[in-house]
């Protein structure tokens, strides 16, 4: 049976869709139209009761969270992350976990603070946002200078380059109508350079033609305009 990834255009599918290109592996993509709010449909909210892009559905059942589904696919297929007995496990693990427990989570707090806090305290909670997130995008810049091209320092990328690559485009972009101007890719030269090798894979190209993300998606990114659905 393919992998069915429910999707919408640049939203965290897109993480998953580059572990499934890379790796070649069979899936169907499934649209999940935003502008109708399809992700809180009593059918979506089915495979994911947050009602929250992306779920794989997979022969052991629907996966939700991102984290969790490249885990999956890197621990059943290999080629994707260190395994269970390689050294380098921990590390792939620690880092994963950063991008999705602590990265992700600040830029889902800056990107939707309505969800989390009253309207008239919404400034402080960007302000604190933003000040988090420049920790932690230093600490991942830390990494990426030593692991001089992919951030674990291997000979080929894994999911966790598929995910810091999304989390260094996002910011450039959204919120659509708030300033973005705390964020410059160009002060983070080794995350820099991830951005760009990453553009360079055939994932990315599979990637590009479908959600209509454009040449430099990663080191200079802008809105999409993919063939079908809307990122928000």
């Amino acid at each position: 049976m393919p992998y069915v990834l429910h999707y919408a255009p640049d939203n965290a599918s897109l993480i998953v869709r580059l572990a499934l290109e890379h790796r070649g592996l069979p899936y169907r993509a499934a649209l999940v139209d935003r502008r109708v709010k399809a992700q809180q449909s009593v059918d979506f909210r089915a495979l994911n009761p947050n009602g929250l892009i992306p779920v794989l559905e997979t022969p052991e059942g629907a996966l939700f969270e991102t984290g969790a589904i490249l885990l999956y696919l890197a621990d059943r297929h290999g080629g994707l992350g260190p395994g269970q007995d390689d050294p380098g496990r921990g590390d792939f693990l620690k880092w994963l976990f950063f991008l999705s427990n602590t990265i992700h989570p600040g830029l889902r707090r800056l990107f939707y603070p309505q969800n989390y806090i009253a309207a008239d305290h919404v400034a402080a909670l960007r302000s604190g946002a933003h000040a988090d997130l420049a920790q932690h995008y230093a600490t991942l810049e830390a990494q990426a200078a030593r692991g001089r091209g992919w951030l674990l320092g291997g000979p080929a990328p894994s999911v966790v380059d598929f995910y810091a690559a999304a989390l260094l485009r996002w910011p450039a972009l959204y919120p659509v109508d708030q300033p973005r101007d705390w964020f410059d890719l160009t002060a983070y030269p080794a995350l820099t350079r991830l951005a760009a090798a990453v553009e360079t894979l055939p994932a990315t190209v599979a990637l590009q033609s479908a959600e209509g993300l454009g040449d430099t998606p990663f080191t200079a990114p802008r809105y999409p305009q993919p063939p079908e659905g809307s990122a928000t």
